[in-house]
């Protein structure tokens, strides 16, 4: 009996296993961003038309995420944003100029990110009262990416005595660093719940990369980076 419950066991996984695989190959994945647990701390990244949706006049804002230390190299990510808004026109009318900057440095090749992006948001007011603002934003920059190829072993490099750091790595990278420029545009509406009394409530929508950066370390092919919504 015990042999027959190991066996289904046995079984079972494998059909799990399979299931996954499959599921796995028909999923498109269209964009890998960074992403914090507490995403709603970060509004930038999320959407540039979310810059400048605060009470005064500038906003300092820093985030830091160091997880998984415990079973492998940690994944460290920090992040800065500074924005400025500032009344146009009328008064009613805001607009707001920020900066975002980024590091991520993530697994034993020290496989790092580092962005550094201007956000420009323009906020319409569409009531008299100044409770109700349509934005539109823009964020732009640059971006690089880097692996410490020290760091990293391939099976290239396993001979009939096990490792041996002389033998090539066999990959045909160019070289290490990539650098582009990344582009991202959203859309906003926030207003008042109850004159303001109940708190207020925010709708939007971003679309990232939308110029389709090449972001891969080899020539051919080469990678797009698809847009995300």
């Amino acid at each position: 009996m015990k042999k027959k419950i190991q066996h289904s066991r046995a079984g079972w996984n494998r059909q799990l296993l399979l299931a996954a695989t499959l599921l796995l190959a028909n999923s498109a994945v269209l964009a890998q961003d960074i992403q914090f647990s507490q995403f709603f701390e970060a509004p930038i990244m999320r959407n540039p038309s979310l810059a400048g949706i605060f009470n005064g006049d500038i906003r300092m804002q820093g985030l830091y995420r160091s997880q998984w230390g415990n079973v492998t190299v940690p994944y460290r990510t920090g992040i800065f944003n500074l924005e400025y808004k500032k009344p146009i026109g009328n008064g009613n009318d805001f607009i707001t100029a920020g900066l975002h900057a980024l590091y991520d440095r993530s697994g034993s090749a020290d496989f790092t990110t580092t962005q550094l992006m201007p956000v420009l948001n323009y906020h319409k007011a569409i009531s008299g009262s100044r409770n109700r603002y349509l934005s539109l934003g823009f964020m732009a920059g640059w971006v690089q990416h880097h692996i410490d190829m020290s760091k990293v072993t391939t099976d290239n490099q396993y001979g009939p005595d096990g490792y041996n750091p002389l033998l090539g790595h066999g990959e045909t990278f160019i070289k290490p660093n990539i650098s582009y420029l990344d582009a991202s545009a959203g859309i906003s509406y926030n207003s008042d719940i109850g004159d303001g009394e109940a708190g207020n409530y925010f709708i939007g929508v971003a679309y990232h990369h939308f110029n389709r950066p090449k972001n891969s370390f080899y020539k051919n092919p080469e990678a797009e980076l698809y847009p995300r919504w």
